[in-house]
């Protein structure tokens, strides 16, 4: 059976029993914080499970795209090595909210296995929840009597299992629930049964069936939730394999393709034992960093984007173990495209985007990853010297730090010589690099407490949005929390926007009696909307009428450069190409920020061709409307979608007459004239493939354009021109300070070896050699090396040692003559060296002359004085 029947069968057979057929969510969960991947089917349907959203239907099925990488769902380091872990793979999954249990989920699970796939029931094995003390909870005794009821499993093969193998959990926080497993024994005469749960390759999960019925709180307590679910999840690539007879997933048509296609890049044969071990990783990696790519996510060195590193670095350090040295990973993207892009059509549709993101990362590895390996494996030789077998930690910190090698691939790399790596020695070498500020002087704030801690001020549906059509309203208070002057509310309803796909909260203010609350940012919880700030008047809270205003000017602000943002996108596909794509923003009333796919910088010719064109649309005024549909109905419109919303059935579009369409619940201008007008203050690089755009609108821009016409005055008095001369007078000037600058270098470093012929008199004798210490006045290292040279060419016989405060460091050079080098082996690296340390720094160089630094500027005369003293041991 080939992997699109099996995929349609399953959502067929769902479909028939009322589930809705959804999409499945991007495996980029921009909207979860807790998530640096998508790693289970219900992730999407969180909300929903905890009380916080609901949907028009209370049955769900979808294979949902998954990457487990990273926390407590991690497999990364099992690929390859067996054949049924990946990186990347297919979920089907089916829900209940609150409407079928545990009967209708096994006797389904049972039928589709059995009845429509045909797999042998005696082959079936079903654990169940055992229970558990510490969280008080009794085994999950319904949930065996029903497989014994509902199914004609053998019941001896219903096992029990305690909470590590039988209770889901997504994360350390959030919905949770015991499960049963459904495990089967491909061992050729049917003896597995007690290898379950064993990690037995012959002996496997293929469905969990979760029963989702409480909710974990940040203090590790268990909640009951309002009402049941189930959630089940099925590994795709796991069942494929099992319906068409083989043990490894590796043998199907997901995979067969790709590892034909590495075949014959590299030339050599892929095979299904330990020799396969390269082919089986790359295969693996590929589809997790072209779909993790195709939803949004960016090759970097923070976050999600550093484990897509990681993977890409992986995959490329196998394939030297098949001889491909140059860039091949990209290739395999076309492979994967045909197999899977009708099923999720987003790959094709940014098929050479992945591929140019992929091949750029390559080339930026490539040039380091041979030179990482030699340095390995001399790491390696000299461990193996000592007789240990263990990797040092600052050894793998080193290969990480400078040659880009992620911890794990050095494990594996020790690993394959029978080596661990020393991880507490990396993590302490890595302890220095700290995150950086997420924004530096925003204000903060902490919404670390427990729900528990909320005050309910009134009862009713809380965090109405009327904020798209009014900035005022009359609201309940319905939830208060105030901890350290800092006041948190959820109101009936709201004009505040929370913020949301890359548009900041409102601020504002909220009045009631006896108090005024100075609204600082509105966040969104789930979907209740929290109103943060502090107060201005009045300390409590008691009663729960308010007023709540939104500052009309920061929204107006906020609103124009939100719609800037639209024009922006689309003047960036109309320059750039249509692989532009949006992959991240900030909008604010200050100014905007704007991420797009490009590999390459944007000229100035390009900046102001997409600046044109936005201020060309606000100039006409272009009518700009919102209109509300079906997702699926947007999309048909040609609607763009951007990677850190989250879109559920029903969608809001902004339309900006024929000119630009996207999805969007942001606040825009009702008319683009009223932008006022629009420029670009700067074009960056944001990492690998993304390109970052800054600019203003409105008084902002004409705020800029305006200190631009005064410095264009001041420097037309200052050089006594027209502003159509400024550019030649300042090219003159900066020729002519050139010049004058080289000049002065001349006369400085003349000067300065014309007084070389005294620090020789002056030197030192020390056996039968003159030593020279002394510090110049220098602007640069080269003018410092030249003075050093004409020291080395008169000291006859000799050490000289000179140094200078170049850019607030101590610089040091150190020379020796040819006689001394091979008659006293004296060598100018050494010397130098360690007169460097006494100065808190470092250096070397070649025995005639080597160069070092110095971070204390203060100990330059003292490591200046103890040049004898280091040569002389050094004798």
């Amino acid at each position: 059976m080939n992997s699109k029947d099996v995929r349609n069968q399953f959502l067929d057979f769902f479909k028939k029993k009322q589930h809705e057929i959804v999409a499945s969510a991007p495996v980029v969960p921009f909207d979860d914080p807790t998530l640096l991947f998508t790693n289970a089917g219900m992730n999407q349907f969180k909300d929903v499970f905890i009380g916080n959203e609901t949907r028009n239907y209370n049955r769900a099925a979808d294979t949902q795209k998954c990457i487990r990488v990273s926390g407590k769902h991690n497999d990364l380091e099992d690929v390859g090595f067996d054949t049924y872990h990946h990186t990347f793979f297919e979920m089907l999954g089916n829900w209940s909210f609150g409407d079928y249990f545990k009967k209708e989920a096994i006797a389904w699970a049972w039928e589709l296995l059995t009845e429509v796939w045909g797999i042998e029931k005696d082959r079936l094995y079903a654990t169940v929840f055992g229970g558990d003390k510490k969280d008080g909870l009794d085994a999950d005794i319904e949930a065996e009597q029903l497989w014994k009821e509902v199914t004609d499993i053998n019941p001896e093969n219903i096992l029990r299992f305690g909470k590590k193998d039988n209770f889901w959990e997504m994360g350390d926080t959030g919905p949770c629930g015991p499960c049963s497993e459904i495990h089967i024994d491909l061992t050729p005469d049917k003896s597995g049964g007690k290898r379950v749960n064993a990690d037995d390759p012959n002996v496997i999960e293929i469905w969990n069936l979760v029963f989702i019925q409480y909710n974990r709180d940040k203090s590790g307590m268990l909640h009951a939730l309002p009402a049941k679910h189930v959630d089940t999840g099925m590994g795709f690539e796991r069942v494929l394999a099992v319906l068409n007879g083989t043990n490894s997933n590796y043998d199907t048509d997901l995979f067969t393709p790709m590892l034909d296609k590495i075949t014959d890049l590299s030339g050599t044969p892929y095979a299904s034992d330990e020799k396969g071990f390269a082919h089986r990783v790359i295969a693996d990696h590929v589809r997790a960093l072209t779909f993790s790519i195709a939803d949004g996510a960016m090759p970097s060195n923070e976050g999600r984007g550093y484990v897509l590193r990681r993977i890409l670095r992986r995959a490329a350090r196998f394939g030297r173990n098949l001889k491909l040295h140059e860039p091949f990973i990209y290739q395999l993207v076309p492979v994967l495209v045909e197999t899977m892009g009708d099923a999720f059509p987003e790959i094709k549709e940014k098929q050479a985007f992945i591929a140019s993101v992929i091949k750029s990362e390559e080339e930026g590895f490539n040039a380091t990853l041979d030179r990482g390996i030699e340095i390995f494996e001399k790491i390696a030789a000299d461990v193996t010297k000592t007789g240990a077998k263990e990797i040092p930690g600052e050894d793998a910190f080193r290969l990480y730090d400078t040659f880009g090698f992620p911890l794990d691939l050095t494990q594996v790399m020790a690993r394959q010589k029978g080596f661990t790596v020393d991880e507490k020695g990396f993590e302490s070498a890595m302890a220095g690099q700290k995150e950086r500020a997420r924004k530096a002087g925003k204000w903060t704030y902490s919404m670390d407490f427990d729900f528990k801690q909320w005050q309910t001020l009134s009862e009713g549906k809380d965090s109405v949005f009327l904020g798209y059509g009014q900035l005022e309203a009359e609201a309940e208070i319905r939830k208060l929390h105030i901890e350290n002057d800092q006041v948190f509310l959820t109101l009936s309803q709201t004009p505040f926007y929370g913020e949301s796909g890359g548009q900041v909260g409102d601020c504002g203010e909220i009045i009631g009696d006896g108090f005024r609350v100075h609204v600082l940012d509105t966040v969104k919880d789930g979907a209740t909307f929290v109103h943060i700030g502090e107060f201005k008047q009045g300390s409590s809270i008691s009663n729960a009428s308010v007023k709540a205003q939104v500052d009309t000017k920061t929204r107006k602000s906020t609103a124009r450069n939100h719609t800037s943002t639209h024009l922006l996108h689309k003047a960036l596909r109309e320059v750039l190409g249509e692989h532009v794509t949006q992959a991240g923003s900030l909008v604010g009333p200050e100014h905007l920020r704007f991420d797009v796919t490009h590999f390459q910088k944007i000229t100035d010719e390009e900046l102001d061709r997409i600046e044109t064109r936005v201020n060309e649309k606000i100039r006409a005024d272009l009518k700009v409307e919102t209109i509300e549909t079906s997702y699926v109905e947007a999309r048909e419109m040609g609607a763009m979608a951007i990677f850190e919303e989250k879109y559920g059935e029903h969608v809001r579009m902004v339309k900006i007459a024929d000119f630009s369409l996207e999805l969007c619940g942001g606040t825009h201008l009702s008319h683009t004239g009223e932008g006022g007008y629009f420029r670009i203050t700067s074009e960056s690089s944001a990492a690998a493939g993304i390109r970052r755009l800054e600019a203003v609108t409105g008084v902002k821009a004409d705020a800029l354009l305006r200190g631009e016409k005064r410095r264009t005055r001041q420097l037309e008095d200052t050089l006594n021109c027209k502003g159509d001369e400024l550019l030649e007078k300042v090219k003159v000037l900066v020729s002519k300070n050139h010049e004058l600058e080289k000049v002065l270098k001349q006369q400085r470093v003349k000067s300065a070896q014309q007084g070389v012929s005294n620090l020789v008199e002056q030197a030192q004798s020390l056996a039968g050699f003159r030593v020279v210490a002394a510090k110049i006045d220098s602007d640069s290292v080269d003018e410092l090396k030249q003075v050093s040279d004409t020291l080395r060419s008169r000291i006859g016989s000799g050490v000289g040692v000179l140094a200078a405060i170049i850019n607030e460091n101590a610089s040091f050079v150190c020379v020796v003559t040819d006689d001394l080098i091979s008659g006293k082996k004296l060598k100018a690296g050494d010397i130098v060296k360690k007169v460097a340390a006494i100065a808190e720094g470092g250096g070397g160089g070649r025995p005639h002359m080597a160069l070092a630094g110095g971070k204390n500027i203060a100990k330059l005369e003292t490591a200046l004085e103890n040049v004898p003293e280091i040569v002389t041991a050094l004798l």
